[in-house]
């Protein structure tokens, strides 16, 4: 599971080194980086994506105008990644855009995957739920 609040560097080209914690979760050196529904990119392990996507799959795809709009945008943003032996990877500038991320971010724990956050956002989010 998932678990906890991680501050990693963002180095050159989108490049971050994830946390151990988090790189032990993976239980190995392959990902899947998608954008999130938020400001966020989600991160899952491969056996986890075939999981929560499973459902959306099975939606009816000629009667099912939602189901088939869900399916494009969880595939066609999502993209495998192999961590290096250090446990770096680069994020595609893309999903570096669509999240805001260009300085500062935050990785978090989400139970069964991890995200990435521009920091300032996920301060900002994090604020709204304690509002609420």
């Amino acid at each position: 599971m998932f678990l906890g609040s991680f501050e990693p560097n963002l180095m050159d080209k989108g490049r971050i080194a994830l946390p151990k914690k988090i790189r032990e979760e993976l239980g190995g050196s392959r990902l899947i980086l998608t954008i999130g529904f938020e400001t966020c990119i989600f991160g899952f392990t491969e056996k986890m994506w075939e999981e929560v996507t499973k459902p959306e799959l099975s939606r009816p795809l000629f009667s099912d105008k939602e189901g088939r709009d869900l399916r494009r945008k969880m595939y066609a943003e999502a993209i495998n990644i192999e961590l290096d032996s250090q446990g770096r990877c680069i994020i595609p500038k893309s999903m570096m855009d669509f999240a805001g991320i260009s300085s500062e971010l935050v990785v978090i724990g989400a139970g069964d995957h991890f995200e990435i956050w521009n920091k300032k956002l996920w301060e900002e989010y994090r604020s709204s739920m304690r509002d609420r």
